[in-house]
């Protein structure tokens, strides 16, 4: 008997646990208002990792492109000598001199290395840009999908709450025409059957819209116990402001696109500098000292000029390191144009067949079901129908609306998946 006490307070106190939880938690949703998309846009772009760690990459680009710029790749080279000389003199000994010796050294580039140079590290950071604004643009489409689902979850849990509504509805009718008589133990049992099938499927909406409210709070690094509410609606009558022929012009100029092109003539200024590489810098330098004893001391200026000789290595290593990245990035290029056109083909096809489906159950199908449900309901207060039949009306109605939701949801994304794959953007 005290065990089982025990075993009951546990349980007692677990429930009471999980109760506070569950109060605090709503209450904290509570306090935190409805989350737009637009708001959402912008905690996405101040705290998402993956847009951050692209930006931070920019300034190590900037720094290369400012040495590129600098006016001469090479620094000068300063030497300094300074030397004490004992010379034997007869019969007085050693007499100590002290010399010195400075030089002022440069190393000039004679094949327009400095240009290829610059050209490269201004493309590069040009090709980087594009890649930080392709991100940017994909971490928006991510979170634009996420908020889609949350608010289709929130619709959906929306409408297994109206369906528990109705089923209750019924069920508490048909316990009355069965104590009245005037319906079969049957039809109660169904009833009851029904409610628990509607609320298990309203658990089922709410966990997975938790599920989805968690992994929007992720992407936009919101407190983990935060649950955002997105604030909109899903629309299948949203006008659709482009054509395909302007989709496929936009997809021409996407910032992927854009950066590949410029990675390309980095990629052949980075040619052009390993092959100007095989041709020897030239150092050019200035020289001056004092040398010899006290009484015939000569001062010293002079000009030297060193040229290495490209006789046993011609950077041959660096060309076909260079030609080969340049291949490689036009291929990319190539594939990329080829696979973004394709893409945006697709998904258009794809949105132009889902919007048609969509419009075709709405004003076909959903109505007359509902009209249906409206007849069914009067029917069976009348008696002239079984609760069999109003629940089969009923269950007609939900589970094509929920077939309108998921087909509304699925034109959602794939315009979002279109318009990123084709690079729109609503300033367009």
């Amino acid at each position: 008997m005290l065990s089982n006490n025990h075993h009951l307070c546990a349980r007692l106190a677990r429930l009471a646990a999980a109760l506070a939880l569950a109060t605090a938690a709503l209450a904290a949703r509570a306090d935190a208002p409805p989350l737009t998309l637009e708001r959402a846009w912008q905690l996405a772009e101040e705290a998402n990792p993956t847009l951050k760690a692209a930006q931070a990459s920019v300034s190590a680009t900037e720094g290369q492109l400012a040495d590129a710029r600098g006016l001469l790749w090479n620094n000068p080279q300063l030497a300094a000598e300074r030397a004490r000389r004992k010379v034997p003199q007869p019969g007085l000994g050693n007499d100590i001199q002290r010399e010195w010796r400075a030089e002022f050294s440069q190393t000039l580039e004679i094949a327009g290395q400095q240009g290829y140079r610059r050209g490269a590290a201004e493309q590069g950071l040009a090709a980087l840009k594009e890649s930080v604004e392709e991100t940017r643009r994909q971490v928006r489409s991510e979170v634009e999908q996420k908020f889609v689902r949350v608010l289709a979850l929130q619709t959906r849990a929306a409408m297994e709450t109206e369906l528990v509504g109705l089923i209750r509805d019924a069920a508490g009718a048909a316990r009355k025409r069965f104590e009245a008589g005037e319906d079969t133990k049957l039809d109660a049992n169904l009833a009851e059957v029904e409610m628990g099938r509607a609320e298990s499927q309203l658990e089922a909406a709410r966990e997975q819209l938790i599920q989805a409210r968690a992994e929007l709070a992720a992407t936009l690094q919101l407190p983990a116990e935060t649950l955002p509410e997105a604030q909109g609606a899903l629309s299948s009558e949203a006008a659709i402001p482009y054509t395909l022929e302007q989709l496929l012009t936009a997809a021409a100029g996407r910032p992927r696109l854009r950066a590949l092109d410029h990675q390309e003539q980095a990629a052949r200024s980075r040619l052009g500098l390993e092959r100007a590489a095989a041709y020897p810098d030239v150092t050019v330098g200035l020289f001056a000292g004092r040398e010899g004893p006290g009484d015939v001391r000569e001062r010293i200026t002079g000009l030297s000029i060193s040229l290495p000789l490209p006789l046993f290595r011609r950077n041959a290593a660096g060309i076909g390191r260079a030609t080969t990245d340049l291949t490689q990035t036009q291929i990319e290029r190539q594939a990329a144009i080829r696979d973004t056109r394709a893409t945006v083909l697709a998904l258009w096809q794809r949105l132009e067949s889902l919007r048609g489906r969509v419009k075709r159950l709405e004003q076909l199908v959903l109505q007359r079901l509902q009209e249906n449900q409206r007849l069914s309901a009067a029917a069976y207060r009348a008696g002239e129908i079984s609760l069999t039949q109003l629940l089969l009306a009923t269950r007609q109605v939900l589970d094509t609306r929920r077939e309108v939701l998921e087909a509304t949801t699925e034109l959602a994304l794939t315009r979002v998946e279109l318009e990123q794959a084709a690079g729109w953007s609503a300033r367009q």
